[in-house]
């Protein structure tokens, strides 16, 4: 039986008069601050995600295990198509510190500048609304959707995701889908998008140290053992000066990128020099010159650092105690448990086994085969709504759990890819104007009306995943 056309005008003219809908439910959803960090307004916001979809006709649930965050997961019905399409996003945010730099309240939704500002409303609740501005469209012009939906929004992405292994573990039934859209995604300055087929994993510690029983007056600093200096020796131990990270075989699952990733990587335009303009650089690290080349490459980074007296003026002081919060980003093929054994083990043979460790979040890299039909027409659907060809890049920076919802000893067993379109920018949750918000809802919209077909029956389904 063929499948009924879409009609995208339509579509187009419901999101252009209802948007400013969607901008009153993503200034609610963004009033909330869930800051996951410290474990704020976590239940309220999780709430108010399932009221969305509730109100749009999913079946939900807020779960969760072990004492996490609750994850949201809902299930909406397709009468023609058995296919599934998975979203994926989060409700939780970082935190909104240095408060000075806000122009404006960071929990309050403002626009300005044909911009709106608040924290979350890029990454990752602007996302959200702007699917579910696709979605109100297609039930409104089709009177349905056009596939299966199942829609898993987590409360611990910035933090990790630490305990959603065990959750899709306890429903991996639940998240069974033929493809994922993925969090979010990005338009270069040239407004052309770009589409990430995976990430980097992560390794996420505190490390700490106490050296004497308290804080000692530094008339003894020859006497006493100083806690700020047997961690920063510590820290110089894990990276040396020429950038190369110290810990023995770190680098031994370290994998080149493939044909096909370098491939995909020899097509893309060098963002070397606005990356050095946006930071005020004149060279990158290392003498980098292909940033996403980088990305196939892992790193130590020190996120914090601590000790003694930071106060105004002087104090003379002998710290007892000193900490550090560090990240590895990892690549495939490393595995963060690997890479914990080996930060142990260098660090008790440098002489340092009084650091404790304690391990914040542990991800490996998630990737999606370049191959698979679903990133043809990711590419295809973007290129026809922001009329550039889209950028295919096999690699972002960052971390996502892509790889607990796709491995298949892990999780669901179907292979997922990232998708999403928003602009880049320097500013820290600077969103959309409006028509970027316009883009994205009819960029999710086109996706799905354009699997209307596939998701009946046509191949999108891999054997096995990346």
């Amino acid at each position: 039986m063929s499948t009924p056309a879409v009609d995208f005008a339509a579509l187009d003219r419901y999101i252009h008069d209802h948007i400013r809908d969607w901008m009153e439910e993503l200034g609610v959803l963004c009033a909330v601050p869930s800051v996951s960090a410290r474990h704020e307004a976590i239940q309220p916001c999780a709430e108010a995600v399932a009221d969305l979809l509730s109100r749009r006709g999913f079946k939900t649930s807020v779960t969760s295990v072990d004492g996490g965050h609750p994850v949201v997961l809902g299930h909406a019905s397709a009468p023609d198509s058995a296919r599934t399409m998975l979203f994926y996003n989060h409700y939780d945010v970082q935190p909104p510190e240095p408060l000075p730099l806000w122009e404006s309240p960071p929990f309050e939704l403002t626009e300005r500048d044909g911009a709106v500002y608040a924290r979350g409303a890029k990454d990752d609740k602007g996302e959200l609304v702007a699917r579910l501005a696709a979605i109100d469209a297609l039930r409104a012009v089709m009177g349905g959707y056009p596939c299966q939906l199942t829609w898993l929004v987590e409360g611990e992405e910035e933090i990790g995701s630490p305990h959603l292994p065990a959750w899709i573990e306890k429903h991996r039934a639940d998240v069974q889908a033929d493809a994922a859209i993925w969090e979010e995604g990005q338009i270069d300055e040239d407004g052309r998008p770009i589409v990430r087929l995976g990430a980097r994993g992560l390794l996420y510690v505190d490390l700490s140290v106490k050296t004497i029983a308290r804080d000692a007056h530094s008339g003894a600093a020859n006497l006493l053992p100083n806690a700020a200096w047997r961690m920063a020796w510590a820290l110089a131990s894990i990276k040396g000066p020429d950038g190369r990270i110290r810990i023995p075989g770190f680098y031994d699952a370290v994998r080149k990128p493939t044909p096909a990733e370098e491939a995909m990587l020899s097509r893309l335009p060098n963002t070397s020099e606005n990356t050095r303009r946006e930071f005020g650089l004149d060279r990158l690290l290392d003498g980098v010159t292909d940033v996403e080349r980088a990305y196939f490459t892992p790193t130590a980074n020190i996120a914090g650092i601590g000790a003694g007296y930071q106060g105004a003026g002087s104090k003379t002081v002998i710290p007892s105690q000193a900490m550090a919060k560090m990240d590895f980003r990892l690549v495939p093929d490393q595995d963060p448990i690997d890479i914990l054994e080996k930060l142990r083990e260098h660090l008790r043979a440098e002489g340092f086994d009084g650091v404790k460790i304690d391990v914040l979040a542990a991800q490996p890299p998630g990737l999606t085969d370049p191959d698979a039909p679903i990133v043809r027409l990711t590419a295809e659907v973007a290129g026809e709504v922001y009329g550039k060809p889209a950028l295919i890049v096999p690699l972002t920076g960052g971390t996502t759990p892509m790889y607990p919802v796709h491995h298949p000893r892990r999780a669901c067993g179907e292979p997922r890819r990232r998708l999403g379109f928003e602009e880049s920018s320097p500013l820290a949750e600077r969103v959309h104007e409006a028509g970027r918000f316009r883009e994205r809802g009819q960029a999710h919209r086109q996706a799905l009306g354009s699997l209307r077909g596939q998701m009946k029956g046509e191949g999108l389904d891999q054997s096995s995943p990346s």
